[in-house]
């Protein structure tokens, strides 16, 4: 659950920052925050385990530095605070709208709703 939370805040933060994703796939507002479900499918045998796959991804320099400060602002949280976090955001409750709080969600959150919110965020620091 904490990955897609960083990977989640890692695409909002770019798309407000350069007006660009970082990647194509769309986030779903499930039941406990945004989701990317091949990410979910391809992680889920480690449950609440750390992650023990080694990656060595071909990005460039800019980039690792984005995703090094993502990581130094939300990386201390853990899951829970991650999930409360998304839960206390605009763009999960817009894709959710009336749905009670444990329904099940394929729901997309829109990138244009990530730039809206996060941007804002960027204009107010």
């Amino acid at each position: 659950m904490k990955l897609q939370k960083l990977v989640y805040y890692a695409q909002a933060w770019h798309i407000a920052l350069y007006d660009e994703p970082l990647f194509a796939e769309d986030f779903q507002a499930w039941v406990h925050g945004p989701v990317i479900p091949s990410l979910y499918q391809k992680y889920k045998t480690f449950g609440w385990q750390p992650i023990l796959e080694d990656a060595d991804p071909k990005l460039p320099e800019d980039v690792f530095q984005f995703l090094d400060e993502v990581a130094e602002e939300y990386f201390a949280c853990d899951a829970y605070e991650l999930e409360q976090m998304t839960h206390a955001e605009d763009p999960w409750d817009w894709a959710r709208g009336d749905l009670p709080p444990d329904a099940p969600s394929n729901e997309v959150i829109k990138k244009e709703w990530m730039k809206e919110y996060y941007g804002a965020r960027v204009e107010e620091d």
